[in-house]
């Protein structure tokens, strides 16, 4: 059927668009005839009967690829055309033009068929509904995902073919240059070999790329960097976390020609994501393949110090780095029945915070009970001891350490300012000489280099006011007084770590320069197994936490107490009896009355008259039969003296001792007398 059969009044009714695209922007720049060639399609359309105002160019996808229809918006809109059935014709100079993925291609080519929309290339008309041609069109299609497929593969061939042999030019990361013989060497700038070699060694000290960035900062100390893929202009920018991860990660520093590091992978939106691969999955690792500032060897241990920091690393998540919370153990205490990580959980009790260590990562991940749940102020309280008693011997020692290593480093940070001010004096003075070298007469660009000479000179005056200011301040960090502040701690560790000013934080630093791990196992007693750095390893038995009940009861030697002073006194008199001793409720509150009367009332004490009637004493109404009176007169008489009372409560009653007879008879005697005599 020839291209005039295949069209009717109804296509002619309808849009006729002409994708235009080429995949790549150097394309569009050189190969400007390929452009040309499908924008004369234009011409073809109208040819075949469609008016001029019919026709609509989509070109926005142009320096975009075919191989997915993410981010081509131009591909996308043709298709909604289509699908709403507002295109009778569709035109590509090649199948190529318009998708080289199968998916996308029969995913149009279906649309066209269910719209009644023709397919125009540069050699012939297609009709969708036609199994011809749409056998014709499938096999284009899948030619054109295949001619992808096989130009990658020529290029990632090749490509892989000069790593192996570590002649591949990559970037190279700051602190390294190509030689005119394109090997890889040191950067000549002796200034950025020690910020590099700086940048490593504070990540030594510091154990984070966060403390690293920080220390950086404090200092004032900015870091090299090229733009432009490595090959730019350098310049001097201030170190962030981001940028410290990509020097820790990178391999060239250990000296080492990688290439194939990560895989890549495109999901289900088209977008293309890179998955880091292990080492030994790399496809080219070439080590000592180049002058390096670390060897292999601290390469990986910084690598393993990393995971380690990392938070939410899956499966193989490790102690992180100490923060400010009051657990002692936190990221190094491990369970001692599945060997997991144990984690912490705060809990409030009395106005501060308590710490648990929770073994939670198989119940969480299976909806099993936790492992274990111990409360964590009795260990971290016991650990501090075994970590005060082994570490007196050595504490001298590690003093004088810590302050020479702090020194050398203050001396190199040192350097490192002064090269910067070196630098900015080089810019000064090369600046002046620019300007001084211009003709007078052509003020532009004398002015142009003065604007810039007076640049150079304020960068100057900054940097060194900058390094005035930090060469104070680390002159005040080192006085006589504080080295030998320093070393009378040091012969008193347990001052420093009971010290007001230690933090939390400074406490977890402290003693995890001494412990490796410490193991928890709850059975009948609590089992904590400290292991140190060197190897040792000490074994403390503890006894198992209380629980919330049992922590809020009180304690059974104050109890006891309680219960042999009741035959002495009131409540309210217990209560000030025990305050004045510093004795407190299991909630650390003051004893009153009423806190007495409930605590004779859940522990079953007998209560003050049963223990007065116990010893003989009797009521008022009893000692009124006793001596023949009236019981509103037995207070009377025992104010007497005739009686002899003993506080019963805070109410005023009493219960009195038997009185003898002489007593009985006086008071007898008393009462046949008339009220007057008797008071007489």
């Amino acid at each position: 059927m020839s291209a005039e059969q295949k069209i009717t009044p109804e296509h002619l009714k309808r849009t006729a668009y002409l994708y235009v695209r080429q995949s790549t922007l150097r394309q569009v720049l050189e190969h400007a005839e390929s452009a040309r060639r499908q924008y004369a399609l234009r011409q073809r359309a109208a040819a075949l009967g469609w008016r001029e105002d019919q026709i609509i160019v989509v070109d926005g996808d142009t320096a975009h690829t075919a191989a997915s229809a993410a981010g081509r918006e131009g591909f996308q809109r043709l298709v909604i055309e289509v699908g709403l059935g507002h295109a009778g014709l569709v035109m590509g100079l090649e199948v190529s033009r318009l998708a080289r993925n199968c998916s996308d291609w029969h995913r149009l080519l279906e649309l066209c068929a269910l719209t009644d929309t023709l397919i125009l290339d540069e050699e012939a008309l297609y009709d969708a509904n036609q199994f011809n041609d749409r056998l014709l069109l499938g096999l284009k299609g899948a030619m054109s995902e295949a001619e992808l497929h096989l130009i990658k593969a020529r290029l990632q061939g090749a490509i892989l073919s000069k790593a192996r042999r570590g002649e591949l030019k990559l970037p190279l990361p700051p602190g390294f240059v190509y030689s005119l013989d394109e090997r890889v060497v040191f950067d000549p700038d002796q200034q950025v070999q020690q910020a590099v070699k700086h940048f490593f060694e504070t990540f030594r000290h510091a154990g984070s790329a966060g403390s690293t960035v920080r220390a950086f900062r404090r200092a004032g100390i900015k870091f090299p960097h090229r733009h432009q893929a490595g090959s730019g202009d350098l310049q001097w920018e201030e170190l962030t976390h981001a940028r410290a991860l990509e020097l820790l990660h990178n391999p060239r520093y250990a000296g080492a020609y990688v290439f194939g590091r990560t895989r890549t992978r495109r999901t289900s939106e088209g977008r293309v994501t890179y998955q880091p691969l292990p080492t030994d999955q790399w496809r080219v690792l070439i080590k000592d393949a180049h002058p390096a500032y670390l060897t292999w060897g601290q390469y990986e241990e910084n690598q393993q110090r990393l995971r380690g920091n990392a938070h939410a690393y899956g499966i193989d998540r490790r102690q992180g780095p100490p923060r400010e919370g009051c657990a002692l153990l936190q990221g190094i205490v491990l369970c001692g029945r599945c060997g997991r990580q144990m984690t912490v959980r705060y809990h409030q009790r009395q106005g501060r915070l308590v710490p648990a260590y929770v073994c939670q990562r198989e119940g969480v991940a299976t909806g099993q009970p936790i492992c274990q749940c111990i409360p964590g102020s009795g260990i971290d309280e016991a650990v501090g001891k075994s970590v005060l008693e082994c570490v007196t011997p050595l504490s001298l020692e590690v003093a004088l350490n810590v302050q020479q290593e702090l020194q050398n480093r203050l001396e190199e940070v040192d350097r490192l300012r002064q090269q910067q001010v070196q630098r900015a004096r080089y810019e000064a003075d090369q600046a002046q000489l620019r300007y001084m070298r211009v003709d007078p007469n052509n003020r532009l660009v004398a002015n142009t280099l003065e604007a810039d000479w007076n640049g150079k000179l304020r960068a100057l005056t900054q940097a060194q006011e900058e390094y005035e200011k930090h060469r104070q301040a680390d002159q005040q960090k080192l006085t006589e007084a504080q080295r030998a502040q320093i070393l009378n701690l040091a012969s008193d560790f347990p001052k420093l770590w009971q010290s007001p000013t230690a933090t939390d934080k400074d406490r977890k630093r402290m003693a995890r320069l001494l412990l490796e791990d410490v193991t928890l196992l709850r059975g009948k007693t609590l089992t904590v197994q400290v292991r140190f750095k060197g190897g040792a390893n000490r074994c403390l038995n503890l006894p198992l936490p209380l629980n919330g009940w049992q922590a809020r009861l009180t304690q059974p030697e104050l109890l006891n107490e309680i219960d042999r002073l009741l035959d002495e006194f009131t409540e309210t008199q217990l209560a000030a009896t025990l305050n004045e001793r510093g004795c407190c409720s299991s909630l650390k509150l003051p004893f009153s009355a009423r806190r007495i009367r409930g605590l004779c009332r859940y522990h079953g004490f007998k209560s003050r008259q049963q223990r007065l009637r116990e010893r003989g004493l009797l009521g008022s109404r009893g000692i009124a039969e006793l001596i023949g009176s009236k019981p509103i007169l037995v207070d009377y008489w025992r104010q007497q003296g005739l009686l002899k009372g003993v506080p019963l409560n805070d109410k005023g009653e009493y219960m009195y001792e038997r009185p003898d007879p002489e007593a009985v008879k006086q008071i007898k005697m008393r009462t046949r007398l008339k009220p007057t005599e008797a008071l007489a």
